[in-house]
């Protein structure tokens, strides 16, 4: 098996991207050298989850050459609050919360850029 190890957000505009981020679940972002790319920090080593980066996108959305990212799904502590947060920060609900059972509760969003996210409430009372 190969396990997700990294994500990447690509973005049109980057600093509008991190300031969405860092308002909706307090990421970090860190420029890395000299070229137009940040380390995406998600939290701290020590919890399970991974870091990601976030870059400017190549190629315009709805072209063949743009660049979309894959979901990435966000775990969180109480998805009601996190989704009013999405709208509050500049982005969108795209599925409403629903239940996975015995996982949690889940739901899309995108974010100012337009791309797709996961949330994820843990709850295996879910139904």
């Amino acid at each position: 098996m190969s396990r997700v190890v990294h994500f990447e957000i690509h973005a049109d505009d980057p600093q509008r991207a991190m300031a969405f981020y860092t308002k909706l679940v307090g990421w970090e972002f860190v420029k890395f050298g000299e070229m137009d790319y940040w380390l995406v920090i998600t939290g701290d080593e020590s919890t399970p989850g991974i870091n990601g980066g976030l870059m400017p996108r190549h190629g315009a959305v709805g072209k063949k050459n743009a660049f979309m990212a894959y979901v990435c799904t966000i775990d969180v502590k109480d998805l009601d609050a996190t989704l009013k947060s999405v709208e509050q920060a500049g982005g969108e609900v795209t599925l409403a919360k629903h239940a996975i059972p015995k996982i949690g509760w889940f739901a899309y969003a995108k974010d100012t850029e337009g791309n797709v996210f996961g949330l994820l409430q843990s709850d295996k009372s879910a139904k």
